[in-house]
């Protein structure tokens, strides 16, 4: 089974946005998946505590044919990983921090692992071209957007990033066809970036997404996309957008541009020299 196809990727990538039922479902699945492969229908809905029509109802919701395909794909998966999110407590900090840094390796890995040439070089051509990039998020992806600026102009590359969707939406209007806009969005729900991404498409702008889903609105609305993996369930039962996926996408386009031209390297050795006076 390939990374894109991961049925774990999959179900925590809609875990945020699934029913109550669903995530009830999906919390017994992600504490022991290799164990859901012995198990009949009846006895996951009593684990979970939903009825067995609930347990076919998630299986459709994630565009499966039932129980039994969820069970073939879970035994696909590799059983030795330790990518599944386990919970942490400081009862046990050493556990804890182990535990975390499994899971933000495996964020990264499932996120990079699936990129290959034919995604990213195109990619890579549309920023070199671009006249000026816009980078727009919201909420607590802003972070992912305002560090992708600040590379993009380290190495020679005009990108802008703003926390105001009201001035995001103007800088949108007056982008041209020469210009690019990057989308970071978790959910890939955002209307705000979905208006965005309209008018983008109005002014015939070339649109790049970086989402949790590939049937996100956003990722469907793109012109190029990348998914984001998220090993996301925190303290049992409260979900957090990690940002670390998003970032590390920022940082291979960075430091592969760098590698197409090395003198980029020049460029941020004389930004650093202009700010090191800032420094003791």
């Amino acid at each position: 089974m390939n990374f894109n196809t991961d049925i774990i990727d999959k179900i925590n990538s809609h875990l945020p946005s699934m029913s109550e039922s669903d995530q009830k479902i999906a919390n017994v699945i992600l504490n022991n998946p290799q164990a859901i492969v012995n198990y009949t229908i009846t006895e996951l809905a009593n684990k979970a505590a939903v009825s067995t029509a609930s347990v076919s109802r998630f299986c459709k919701n994630l565009d499966l044919v039932g129980f039994h395909q969820l069970k073939i794909l879970l035994a696909q998966t590799d059983s030795k990983r330790d990518d599944y999110f386990k919970e942490v407590s400081l009862d046990d900090f050493s556990a804890s921090l182990n535990k975390i840094s499994a899971n933000k390796v495996a964020e990264i890995r499932h996120t990079l692992l699936p990129l290959d040439s034919q995604k990213i070089l195109p990619i890579l051509e549309l920023i070199k071209k671009a006249r000026l990039i816009q980078i727009s998020a919201e909420g607590a992806t802003f972070p992912v957007a305002e560090d992708a600026a600040y590379k993009f102009n380290q190495i020679g590359f005009l990108a802008i990033a703003t926390s105001s969707y009201e001035t995001a939406l103007a800088q949108t209007i007056n982008l041209s066809e020469a210009d690019l806009l990057i989308a970071i969005s978790n959910s890939g729900e955002s209307r705000e970036l979905l208006s965005q991404i309209a008018i983008a498409h109005q002014k015939h702008v070339p649109v790049l997404a970086l989402t949790n889903r590939q049937d996100s609105p956003i990722a469907l609305e793109a012109d190029f996309h990348i998914k984001t993996a998220v090993r996301q369930r925190v303290l049992e039962s409260q979900y957090y957008f990690s940002r670390l996926a998003a970032l590390s996408v920022i940082e291979v386009l960075f430091l592969l541009l760098i590698a197409d031209d090395p003198k980029r390297l020049a460029k941020i050795e004389f930004h650093e020299q202009l700010v090191a006076q800032k420094k003791i």
